[in-house]
């Protein structure tokens, strides 16, 4: 529990202190957002802030899942090693993205292509170390390796991570396009994410997770770094987490789930972003198979925008349901493990 404490605490910290820092020194060169001409008129006065804010949450989060490890008796793990490899490799891959859209003065940085095979790329890396070197099981899991317990095969298993890689990073990033909100939904679902992984580790003899605690360690780290960052984040927000930051927070999200043993889970825990991104596939499909629009902006955080509710309102409202369903997730878990250990 300390060195969950620790971790967390240090992140936190170091997020929230180095951000100005950060903000000053995006200022002094001009590094700011371009805004898309799609978007909400109001959306227009955000143009300038300063963007790549994910450059933190990712720093600060690495500082504090290594000092979680510092003076504690908590040992680095092959899965904890990878979760945290993974999202710095997807944040690098946003930070070339948001870089390029910056040197070109607009909001377009790497194209579909390229970014999309960065990403899969990330991804097939993921998964075939997540079963070469982790050992993780092929078995397809909800709360439990043996719920539904069905084995996909390794083939199976490689192709529903890269999914899981591609669609979080993707969905997060969707979902970023409003002061706080990505970061502030993300930090629910990190948090139970911790609270899971300790829960794992101090209940071994069902979860049979040998890395839980390292992986909560990660979990939580990332709380304290998108903490810290929200703070700055906050509507009015003085940064943007922009690509950097999005497609690390969400990478992590799946990473983190996939070596948790959690894959269906994450669609009640992350069901914000499932939802952003539902949204978005509905419109397309809609629009091309009748001609009409179920939203009138996606994704429909935007809706609600264009129909009068001011930013602060959809927030906190979506914050509010990510709140729930991260709440969700966590008693479905409860839940089972209650069977379980009635069970035994």
């Amino acid at each position: 529990m300390l060195s969950l404490m620790e971790s967390g605490g240090v992140a936190f910290l170091c997020s929230l202190l180095a951000t100005p820092l950060w903000i000053r020194f995006l200022r002094s060169r001009s590094i700011g957002q371009r805004i898309r001409e799609d978007v909400p008129a109001t959306h227009q006065a955000k143009a300038g802030t300063p963007t790549m804010g994910g450059v933190i949450i990712v720093a600060a989060a690495v500082v504090g899942y290594l000092m979680g490890h510092v003076a504690t008796y908590v040992s680095f793990t092959r899965a904890g090693v990878l979760a945290m490899a993974v999202t710095i490799a997807s944040g690098l891959l946003g930070f070339v993205d948001d870089y390029i859209g910056i040197r070109n003065e607009r909001n377009l940085g790497l194209n579909k292509r390229g970014k999309l095979a960065g990403q899969l790329l990330i991804a097939g890396a993921f998964a075939l170390l997540a079963i070469y070197w982790v050992r993780t099981s092929t078995n397809l899991s909800f709360t439990r390796l043996s719920l539904p317990g069905w084995n996909l095969t390794v083939s199976g298993w490689l192709l529903l991570a890269v999914v899981v890689i591609v669609a979080t990073s993707n969905a997060v990033n969707l979902t970023d396009g409003l002061d706080g909100l990505a970061a502030g939904s993300a930090t629910f679902d990190f948090g139970v994410l911790s609270i899971i992984g300790y829960w794992q580790f101090r209940h071994f003899h069902y979860y049979h997770l040998h890395s839980a605690l390292d992986l909560g360690l990660v979990a939580v780290a990332l709380v304290g770094g998108c903490l810290g960052f929200l703070w700055w984040n906050a509507p009015p927000a003085r940064i943007m987490m922009g690509d950097t930051g999005s497609l690390a927070v969400g990478t992590g999200l799946g990473a983190l789930c996939l070596l948790m043993n959690l894959d269906l889970l994450l669609v009640v825990l992350g069901g914000l972003f499932v939802a952003e991104t539902a949204s978005v596939i509905l419109q397309v499909v809609s629009y091309r198979v009748w001609g009409r629009r179920i939203f009138r902006l996606t994704p429909f955080h935007h809706h609600f925008e264009m129909k009068g509710w001011p930013e602060t309102t959809v927030i906190i409202r979506f914050w509010i349901l990510a709140g729930l369903l991260a709440a969700l997730a966590l008693g479905i878990f409860y839940g089972d493990f209650l069977k379980i250990a009635k069970v035994v």
